[in-house]
């Protein structure tokens, strides 16, 4: 019987990746592949099996201003002078005295240490005293301590936070104003994200692991970006090692608090400053509604009649596509009423303001083309018909096509209008009808 044997080639120790393998033996450690490997106690994985981690039990997600700030490293940033300072004084007194912060956020008492390298005792004192101006004592903020002057984050800052953490009995929060302080210098074999990542992780890793929330504010990019996570100054480094980024802003509408974060749920909220006092005014997007409503009704109630979007555009100076949609929303919940042709007013009269001429708001006419086929045989106190709507027809007072003419039509003659021209042209229609009323008597 013939047998066919392949030849055995050696394995070349220096070749890391062999065409054939050695024989493991079972009394020995294999080698990885002929990689030099080998495995050892210390240099194994610690590893965990799902069922023993789903039957583990953990502490509970340690809340230090509940919906914004938990335990972990938190970045706060935003533009200069908008208040991140005065934000970061507000939670710390909250914290510190069990109070409230943001103006309406419990939060449970406990230690707090407030690392605040830009401004001296004065300016502090200054800034306290004024979140209570009306107090003749100030509540008890001995768990409130401050430190002015600090070594970078790897020159014994770590070590310093340890020795707070084990000196005081309930250590809760830390805040770093600025991170910038505290941050070392970077290696130049790195790029800038991998060196922001490295050089946050050992202060990530500290806050974690005691549960105690270190937030560092931070400032944002002058042009700032769509994603507000991307607004922070510098690389994305930051932001991708910190458990949460909380991110102040403000635009035409006001300022807001965005925050997201690995244990918080995404949101955006619409804050106040007054005074020094922060306070929650809402959900943003809520309060930009609220405030573009209240500035619609403002507009048309200071107009004095019923207004085309046009006009309220102009008078309020938001977007008109914004505006459209808003009316619409309005008009449905009862906020504001169309009362004619485009027209929109504070109360439901059932007329435009050109009520003697166009009739009930339930002759309204829809466009959908150059000449609509919709008439309205309404009673009226000149005309004796309002009719169809045109795209192409010329107005008879300013000589105008588009904008949507609409049909005037008498005893005498058929008039395209503009809606609104109507009332200046049949001003001057009254008067010919009236000197022809009166030549006809005189006859």
């Amino acid at each position: 019987m013939n047998q066919f044997v392949a030849p055995i080639t050696p394995v070349d120790p220096k070749d890391p990746f062999p065409d054939t393998w050695p024989e493991r033996s079972a009394d020995k450690p294999s080698r990885a592949g002929g990689l030099g490997l080998t495995p050892s106690s210390k240099n194994r994985f610690e590893r965990t099996s799902t069922n023993d981690l789903m039957a583990a039990t953990f502490d509970p997600l340690k809340a230090i201003v509940p919906g914004y700030v938990y335990g972990g490293f938190s970045v706060l940033a935003g533009r200069q002078k908008l208040g991140k300072t005065w934000l970061g004084i507000d939670w710390a007194v909250a914290v510190a005295t069990g109070g409230v912060a943001l103006g309406s956020i419990d939060c449970a008492e406990g230690d707090v240490l407030y690392i605040d390298m830009e401004n001296g005792p004065r300016r502090i004192q200054s800034r306290i005293r004024a979140l209570f101006p009306h107090d003749t004592t100030l509540p008890d903020m001995s768990r409130l301590e401050w430190v002015t002057d600090a070594p970078a984050l790897d020159k014994g800052f770590l070590e310093r936070l340890e020795q707070w953490r084990l000196s005081v009995s309930d250590p809760r929060l830390v805040v770093i104003d600025v991170l910038q302080r505290i941050k070392p210098a970077g290696i130049a074999s790195r790029n800038a994200y991998e060196n922001d990542y490295s050089i946050w992780a050992p202060l990530q890793k500290w806050a974690t692991a005691h549960g105690v929330a270190v937030v560092g504010l931070h400032h944002t990019k002058k042009g700032g970006a769509d994603d507000p996570l991307e607004a922070l100054s510098g690389s994305n480094g930051l932001s991708a090692c910190a458990d949460t980024t909380i991110v102040l802003d403000q635009d035409q509408n006001g300022r807001t608090l965005y925050v997201r974060g690995r244990d918080v749920e995404e949101k955006e909220t619409a804050v106040r400053f007054l005074a020094g006092a922060w306070s929650v005014l809402g959900e943003a997007a809520e309060v930009r509604r609220s405030d573009e409503r209240v500035q619609v009704i403002a507009a048309v109630e200071d107009h004095g009649e019923p207004m085309t979007p046009a006009e309220i555009v102009s008078a309020t100076g938001k977007p008109r596509v914004n505006i459209q949609k808003l009316l619409g929303r309005m008009a449905k919940a009862g906020e504001i009423f169309k009362v004619g042709r485009g027209r929109y007013w504070t109360e439901d009269i059932g007329h435009t303001s050109h009520t003697s001429h166009i009739g009930p708001k339930d002759a309204e006419k829809s466009v959908n083309g150059d000449d609509a086929d919709v008439t309205a045989n309404v009673a009226t106190g000149h005309f004796d018909d309002v009719g169809a709507v045109s795209n192409r027809h010329k107005c008879a007072h300013c000589g105008k096509r588009g904008n949507t003419t609409l049909r005037v039509h008498d005893q005498f003659c058929q008039n395209w209008l503009h809606d609104e021209c109507l009332d200046i042209w049949s001003e001057g229609y009254r008067e010919r009808i009236a000197f022809l009323d009166g030549g006809t008597d005189a006859q």
